[in-house]
C-alpha cells in the first residue's frame, strides 16, 4: 500500500498538465494501490501531452492486470514511456487495456523505427507462416494483435524523438512499411482459409496475387490511420496446375480473405479499410485482373487520372516478381499522360481533389483539404512532376518529399523555395499524425477548444500553448498558398524575362507545358502576352510582375483562361499608367482577383470592357455592381440630351450608356451580386430607357412644331413587355402613333420617319439592340407603325388568337401616356375577353403543335432548344397564356405581363396544382438563367444547349454548378424540363 504522506499535492499536478486535478490525484491514489508504488514515484517523470489521459488509460490496465502495470511501472525508462505514449494516444491505451498481457516495458522503451524486414517477419511469425500458409491456430486475431505492437513500437520510437519534424518521413515510412507487412500476413491467412474451403493446396500454391500499394502506401508517406488504397494482379505460376482463368478466380477469393483479415468484425477491432476502388472500371470492376488485362484496359480504356493514381504505385505484397512486372509495364504510360487530350481535365479532378466540397464549417479546422493544407502541397508537386517528368527520368519519384528535392535538383522550383516548402510538409503531416494518434481514429480536422489546441501543442512540441499553436498553423498554411504561387507561377515570369539562357530556372517550352496543364490552350500565345505585361522597368510592370503569379493561378481556375489573359493584357494597355487602376491592382487583392474571374469566364464583359476600360474600378466596390433603377437611368439619359446639340452626339452618348448599364449588370451576375429576377428587370430597364432616350430625340429631329400634337408611342411585347428580358434578347415591339389633328397622309409619313429613325440611332455593332416588330397585326406582311384606330380595327374585326394572345404581354414603355393608355384599354378588352370560344382554345393548341414541329432549327436536338423545345420557356408560357385568355376577366391577378406572378396568381386561383406550378417555374427559370449565361459566356446568343463539354462546363459555373459540372448540369436540364413537360402536357392537352 502507498504511504498516506507519499502523495503529490494539487499544485504539483496542476504543474505537471493535469486538468482533472480532484479526478487524477483520485486516480494517482488507486494507480498506487494497485501497483504498490507511491504517489510521488509515479509522478516521476511524468511528461505527457495529455497526462489525465495517460494516467487514466494506464490505470485500466492496472485494473485488469495490476502485476503487469506494476512491473512496467517499477522501470524508470519504461514508465516515463508509458507516461510519453499513452498521453499522445488513448487508443494505444484501450489496446493495452482490451489486452494487457501486450503491455510490454521493452516495446514501450523503444527508441528506433522498426525495419521493413524486421516488421515482416513479425507479422509472419505471428500468424505461424509456413510456405506463404498462416498455421496459427486464431491467425487473424494474432496478426492484429501484433500489427498493434508493432504500431506501439513506432508510437514509442516517433514520441521519443526529440525532433518529430525531422523524422516524420521515416515515421510514415515505417507506417507504411507495417501495412504491407500486415498485407503480406493476412495473404498467408487467406491462402490457409481458402484451402480449408476445399480448393486444392497445390492450386491455392500455384497460384499468383501481387499487391500493389497506390496513394500514400505506395509512396510510403502513410499516415497512422488511414485506408490502404491497392490494386490486385493475379496470374499462374503453372498452366498445369492451375489455369490463368481458375487461377484469377482463386485470386479473387485470396484478395477477398485478405481484406476480411484486416477490416472485418473481428473480436479484436479491424485495423484499416483496405481500399480496392482504384482498380480498372473502380468498383464496377474486376476485383483482380490479369497483368495482360491491366495492361489492356490502361492502353484501350483509361483516362488520364487512371494513369496518374498509378504515380505512387509500388509492390507491397504477395509475388514480387508479379508486382515487379505489373510496375515496369504500367508506370511509363504515367509519363505519356500529359500528350492525351483529356489531360488537362484530369489535372482539374487532382484540383478539385485539392478544393473538395466539405462542409463550410469545417474549412478552418480542415488540415488536410482546406486552403494551405496538405493536399495544396501534394498537387503542386504532383502536377510539377506530371508537366517536366514526361522529358526528364529524374522527377520519376513516388514521396512528396523526395519529389521535391529531384525538382530542385532539376531545377524546376528554387532550392530555397523546395526547402521551405518540404518544412511546411512535415510540420502538417506532423499534426495530422498526431490528431490521429489521439484516439486512433481517421480524423484531419484540427480541434475547435482550446483544451485540444493545446493538447496538440504539447504532443508535437511544435508551440508551448494553445494560441501559439493556432498561430503557427495560420502561419503555414498562409506560406503554403504563398509557396504554391512561387513555385508553379512565377518561374513562367523568368522564362519570357530577356535573362540569359543559364539563369533562368525553365525553358520556354517547359513554362508552356506547365501553361498547358493547367488549361491554357494557346500557352506560346499565353507567354508572349505575360511578356508583353511584365517586361520593362515602369511602375505598370513592376506591379504587375508582383501580381502576374497569382492573376495566372485565378486565370487557370476560369472556363477560358486564355481569353482572360489577353482580354486583360487589353484593358491593361487602355489604361495605361492610370494611378487608380494601379492602386487597385496593388492594393486590392480582391478587386484583381473578382477581375480575372470575369474575364476568364465571360467574353462578353471582357469585350465590353475593353471599350470601358473605367469599369474596372466598379470591382473595388461591391455597390457599384449593382442595377441604378429605371429613374436614375432615365435622368442620365435626359441630362444627356441636355449637353448634346445633335442627335447624333445625344444618341451616341446614349448608346455608351447602355453599353455601360448592361456590363455593370452583367459584371453583378458573374460575381453573384444580384439574381435572376434583378438581372432582367434591370436589363429590361436598361433597355426601356434608351428606347424612351432615342424616341424623344429622334421626336424633336423628326417633328417639325406645326406638327407635334402628332401622338407616338412604342408598346413592349414578349418578355420585353413581361420585363424578362435576358443577355441577348431582343426587344420585341409595337409602333402606335394618333395624328391628333395632323393630316392623316402627313401623319403617317412622320411615323415612319420616326421608326426609321429609332432603327438607324439605335443601331449599335458592338452590343446590337433589334427593334423586332413581328408581333404586329399581320406580322411582317402588315405595315410596321399603325394608327390607333388601325389597331382598334383590326384586333376588333381580323385578329387571330395567337393575337389576342400575344397583346397578354403588352405594356407601353416609351412615348405619348395618353396614347398608351388608350392603347392599354384596347388591348385588355382582347386579352382578357369575357368569354374565350372554345374553338379559340382549340386554334392556340394547334398552333402550339404546330410551332413544336415547323420553328425548331433542322438538325438541332429538340430537347436542347431552350425556347421551343419540350418543358422549356415556350411551354410555361402558352400553358400560362392560355389560363390568362381563359379566366383574366374575373381573375384580375392574372392581368399582369410577367409570366411567373401569371404563374402564381393561377396557383391561387385553383386554375393549376402548386406543385405543377413549382415544377413549370423551375423549368422556366432554368432555361432563361441558360440563355442568359451562354451569352455572357461566348458573347453570342443562341437557344440551343451546348453540347460542346467544355462550353457547357463554362455555362454550369455561371449558374454556381461545380467545376466540369457539365454533366451535372445537363442531366438536372433535362430532368427539370421533362417533369415540366408532362406537366404541361397534362394541364394544356388534357
Amino acid at each position: 500500500m502507498a504511504r498516506p504522506d507519499a502523495s503529490v499535492s494539487l499544485s504539483a499536478l496542476a504543474r505537471l498538465g493535469f486538468v482533472g486535478l480532484t479526478a487524477a490525484s483520485a486516480a494517482l491514489t488507486e494507480l498506487a494501490e494497485l501497483t504498490g508504488l507511491e504517489r510521488a514515484e509515479l509522478a516521476e517523470g511524468l511528461v505527457a501531452a495529455d497526462p489525465d489521459a495517460a494516467v487514466a488509460g494506464i490505470l485500466q490496465v492496472a485494473r485488469r492486470d495490476p502485476a503487469r502495470a506494476a512491473a512496467v511501472l517499477r522501470d524508470p525508462g519504461a514508465r516515463a514511456a508509458v507516461w510519453r505514449v499513452l498521453g499522445v494516444s488513448s487508443g494505444i491505451a484501450g489496446f493495452f487495456a482490451r489486452r494487457p498481457e501486450q503491455l510490454d516495458a521493452e516495446l514501450l522503451r523503444r527508441t528506433v523505427l522498426p525495419t521493413a524486414a524486421e516488421l515482416r517477419e513479425g507479422l509472419l511469425s505471428a500468424v505461424e507462416a509456413r510456405d506463404g500458409f498462416a498455421r496459427a491456430k486464431d491467425a487473424t486475431l494474432a496478426l492484429r494483435v501484433a500489427y498493434r505492437r508493432c504500431l506501439v513500437g513506432i508510437v514509442a520510437a516517433d514520441t521519443a524523438s526529440e525532433n518529430p519534424v525531422e523524422i516524420i518521413a521515416a515515421v510514415s515510412a515505417a507506417l507504411a512499411d507495417a501495412a504491407s507487412a500486415a498485407l503480406e500476413a493476412a495473404l498467408a491467412v487467406a491462402r490457409t482459409e481458402v484451402t480449408d474451403a476445399g480448393i486444392p493446396r497445390t492450386e491455392v500454391a500455384a497460384t499468383r496475387l501481387a499487391i500493389i500499394g497506390m496513394g500514400k502506401t505506395g509512396a510510403r508517406e502513410l499516415n497512422y490511420l488511414s485506408d490502404v488504397d491497392v490494386i490486385f494482379v493475379g496470374g499462374t505460376t503453372d498452366e498445369a496446375i492451375v489455369g490463368e482463368s481458375r487461377a484469377i478466380d482463386i485470386a479473387t477469393r485470396l484478395a477477398r480473405e485478405t481484406m476480411r483479415a484486416l477490416d472485418g468484425i473481428d473480436t479484436e477491432p479491424p485495423l484499416w479499410e483496405v481500399d480496392a476502388a482504384l482498380r480498372p472500371e473502380g468498383k464496377q470492376g474486376a476485383l483482380v485482373r490479369s497483368l495482360a488485362s491491366h495492361v489492356a484496359y490502361y492502353d484501350r480504356w483509361a483516362k488520364s487520372w487512371e494513369f496518374q493514381a498509378l504515380l505512387k504505385a509500388r509492390p507491397l505484397a504477395g509475388d514480387a516478381a508479379l508486382g515487379a512486372d505489373y510496375i515496369a509495364a504500367l508506370q511509363p504510360r504515367v509519363w505519356v499522360s500529359s500528350e492525351r487530350s483529356d489531360f488537362v481535365d484530369s489535372v482539374q479532378r487532382m484540383r478539385e481533389r485539392v478544393t473538395a466540397n466539405i462542409p463550410p464549417e469545417d474549412v478552418p479546422y480542415q488540415l488536410k483539404l482546406g486552403p494551405g493544407g496538405l493536399r495544396d502541397i501534394e498537387f503542386t508537386v504532383q502536377l510539377l512532376q506530371l508537366v517536366h517528368g514526361v522529358s526528364d527520368d529524374t522527377l520519376r519519384t513516388r514521396g512528396t518529399l523526395e519529389s521535391l528535392q529531384a525538382l530542385a535538383d532539376g531545377g524546376y522550383i528554387g532550392r530555397v523555395e523546395a526547402a521551405s516548402f518540404a518544412d511546411q510538409y512535415r510540420v502538417l503531416r506532423l499534426l495530422e499524425h498526431r490528431l490521429q494518434l489521439h484516439e486512433l481514429s481517421r480524423t484531419h480536422l484540427m480541434p475547435r477548444d482550446d483544451e485540444g489546441m493545446r493538447r496538440l501543442a504539447r504532443a508535437t512540441g511544435l508551440a508551448d500553448s494553445a494560441s501559439a499553436l493556432r498561430e503557427l498553423w495560420d502561419g503555414v498554411r498562409r506560406e503554403v498558398r504563398e509557396q504554391h504561387v512561387r513555385l508553379f507561377y512565377r518561374p513562367l515570369l523568368a522564362a519570357v524575362a530577356s535573362l540569359p539562357a543559364e539563369e533562368r530556372q525553365l525553358t520556354t517550352g517547359q513554362a508552356a507545358d506547365r501553361l498547358a496543364a493547367i488549361g491554357f490552350r494557346d500557352p506560346e500565345g499565353a507567354l508572349r502576352h505575360i511578356a508583353a505585361l511584365t517586361s520593362g522597368i515602369s511602375r505598370k510592370a513592376a506591379i504587375q510582375r508582383y501580381l502576374m503569379p497569382v492573376m495566372l493561378r485565378w486565370f487557370a481556375d476560369g472556363t477560358d483562361p486564355d481569353y482572360g489573359l489577353i482580354a486583360f493584357r487589353r484593358i491593361s494597355e487602355r489604361l495605361g499608367d492610370t494611378h487608380w487602376f494601379l492602386r487597385m491592382l496593388r492594393d486590392s487583392s480582391g478587386a484583381a482577383e473578382r477581375l480575372t474571374r470575369v474575364l476568364s469566364s465571360s467574353r462578353y464583359i471582357g469585350e465590353l470592357m475593353e471599350w470601358i476600360p473605367e469599369s474596372v474600378a466598379w470591382l473595388d466596390s461591391p455597390g457599384a455592381l449593382r442595377p441604378r433603377g429605371g429613374a436614375a437611368l432615365d435622368d442620365e439619359a435626359r441630362a444627356i440630351q441636355t449637353r448634346h446639340t445633335t442627335i447624333t452626339g445625344a444618341l451616341k452618348a446614349v448608346r455608351a450608356l447602355r453599353r455601360r448599364e448592361l456590363l455593370r449588370t452583367a459584371m453583378g451576375a458573374v460575381l453573384d451580386h444580384i439574381g435572376v429576377d434583378e438581372m432582367a428587370r434591370a436589363i429590361s430597364e436598361i433597355t426601356e430607357a434608351t428606347i424612351q432616350a432615342a424616341l424623344r430625340a429622334v421626336y424633336r429631329e423628326v417633328v417639325p412644331e406645326e406638327d407635334d400634337a402628332l401622338d407616338f408611342s412604342i408598346i413592349a411585347m414578349g418578355r420585353f413587355g413581361g420585363a424578362e428580358l435576358g443577355f441577348g434578347s431582343d426587344a420585341d415591339v409595337l409602333f402606335v402613333y394618333d395624328p391628333d389633328g395632323v393630316e392623316p397622309q402627313r401623319a403617317q409619313q412622320l411615323a415612319s420617319k420616326i421608326v426609321a429613325g429609332l432603327r438607324e440611332h439605335l443601331t449599335d455593332h458592338r452590343l446590337p439592340l433589334d427593334l423586332d416588330a413581328d408581333l404586329r397585326p399581320e406580322g411582317r406582311n402588315g405595315p410596321i407603325v399603325r394608327t390607333m384606330e388601325a389597331y382598334t380595327q383590326y384586333y376588333r374585326r381580323w385578329s387571330l388568337s395567337w393575337e389576342a394572345q400575344a397583346l397578354l404581354r403588352a405594356r407601353g414603355i416609351a412615348g405619348s401616356q395618353k396614347l398608351i393608355t388608350k392603347f392599354m384599354a384596347l388591348a385588355d378588352s382582347i386579352r382578357f375577353p369575357e368569354q374565350i370560344s372554345a374553338q379559340d382554345v382549340r386554334e392556340i393548341k394547334r398552333i402550339k403543335a404546330r410551332v413544336e414541329g415547323e420553328r425548331l432549327p433542322q438538325g438541332v436536338d429538340p430537347r436542347r432548344h431552350l425556347k421551343l423545345g419540350p418543358g422549356t420557356l415556350s411551354d410555361v408560357e402558352w400553358m400560362v397564356q392560355v389560363l390568362q385568355l381563359q379566366y383574366g376577366h374575373r381573375v384580375p391577378d392574372l392581368r399582369t405581363t410577367s409570366t411567373l406572378q401569371a404563374l402564381d396568381a393561377a396557383v391561387l386561383a385553383e386554375l393549376i396544382p402548386a406543385d405543377g406550378a413549382e415544377q413549370l417555374r423551375g423549368a422556366w427559370l432554368l432555361a432563361s438563367r441558360l440563355r442568359s449565361a451562354m451569352t455572357l459566356l461566348t458573347g453570342r446568343t443562341s437557344d440551343v444547349l451546348p453540347m460542346e463539354h467544355r462550353e457547357l462546363d463554362g455555362v454550369g459555373r455561371l449558374l454556381g454548378y461545380p467545376d466540369r459540372g457539365a454533366m451535372l448540369l445537363e442531366e438536372e436540364y433535362l430532368r427539370v424540363t421533362r417533369r415540366a413537360r408532362r406537366v404541361f402536357e397534362k394541364q394544356f392537352y388534357g
